[in-house]
């Protein structure tokens, strides 16, 4: 649906209206005005309303209709397509859960199509409304203030992944190490958030060199304000260090995998061993026993009184023997 159509005059807002074609028109004639449309999860005839009134391109109201798209940025006759995808961390559960939010920048107008539930731009309006000369500088303002805020919550984001994979990681070199099979499953559940993570922030890296006039042709491009390369050059520099924090977290639970198999692997070692002291210790009164089992009747000591005696006295003077070798090696 439609959650607001305002005009933003001179960075500050002057009006509220439903008339998509008069609020564009009026913004236009006023020379330093422009119109910021908000939608959330519109439907197709909702966003027939704003294509017929801005003259979007059919190709990218079908991407922002769709949704599922990777970060982007795209470059019409009439408009700028951008593409962010906005992330939430639920701590409790472990999940990082990505929702989409695509902008249509062009002469004098904004328009923003947010899907999910956790993406709302109110906060964002209105840190740009408390800065008008920031709002002053047009549709580029409202382009850099999402960016900006998208990129600071990856900041947080990977803050908090850091702080749980240090939980975990003290999990997994604990002495007892936990539970096999749920420590090796967090541990694999945390590397798919980390993925879902990096979805959203790895593709956007070229959409933002280009904005900051980073790119291989660096030219600059068309609707954003000749100025705002500086800014978006510092939210690019944000971007950067998430990725390299994103890199990092991805080696690290890598890592707590292996020494993780490594632990369990030992473990098994160790219980082979002492498996197999018990056995070796079990095989000699087992040998001896079958020895006498045999029922021969010319046998040594068969008819000795002391026979029994000495052969238990064997047995246990053997085990006692094989328990102290295996004790002094650590297999028991």
């Amino acid at each position: 649906m439609i959650v607001d159509c305002s005009i933003y005059r001179a960075g500050h807002r002057t009006d509220s209206s439903h008339d998509l074609d008069g609020a564009l028109k009026q913004a236009r004639e006023a020379g330093d005005a422009f119109v910021w449309v908000g939608l959330h999860e519109p439907t197709a005839a909702e966003f027939e309303r704003v294509t017929a009134a801005f003259g979007l391109h059919p190709l990218a109201v079908e991407d922002a209709l769709k949704a599922h798209q990777r970060p982007k940025l795209e470059v019409y006759d009439d408009s700028l397509f951008v593409v962010l995808k906005p992330v939430e961390y639920d701590a409790e559960s472990d999940d990082v859960t990505a929702h989409e939010l695509m902008l249509f920048v062009g002469d004098s107008f904004v328009v923003s199509v947010r899907h999910g539930d956790s993406a709302s731009l109110h906060g964002v309006q209105k840190r740009l409304e408390n800065e008008p000369e920031m709002l002053g500088k047009g549709p580029t303002s409202v382009l850099y203030g999402i960016a900006d805020a998208v990129v600071d919550h990856y900041l947080d984001v990977a803050t908090e992944l850091q702080t749980d994979l240090e939980e975990l990681e003290s999990v997994v070199f604990s002495p007892d190490g936990g539970d096999s099979r749920p420590v090796a499953s967090r541990i694999y559940n945390f590397k798919r958030q980390i993925l879902e993570f990096r979805r959203a922030t790895g593709p956007l890296v070229m959409p933002l060199d280009r904005l900051a006039g980073n790119g291989l042709s660096g030219a600059a491009v068309p609707f954003v304000a000749d100025g705002a390369r500086p800014f978006f050059r510092d939210v690019s520099d944000h971007l950067t260090r998430v990725n390299e924090s994103v890199e990092g977290l991805d080696r690290l639970v890598s890592d707590i995998l292996s020494a993780h198999l490594a632990q369990m692997s030992v473990r098994q070692n160790d219980d082979m061993r002492k498996i197999s002291a018990w056995a070796a210790m079990a095989a000699v009164p087992t040998m001896i026993a079958g020895i006498y089992g045999m029922n021969f009747e010319h046998m040594p000591e068969l008819h000795w009184v002391w026979s029994y005696p000495a052969v238990i006295a064997v047995m246990g003077i053997l085990e006692f023997l094989l328990y102290r070798t295996f004790k002094r090696r650590g297999w028991l």
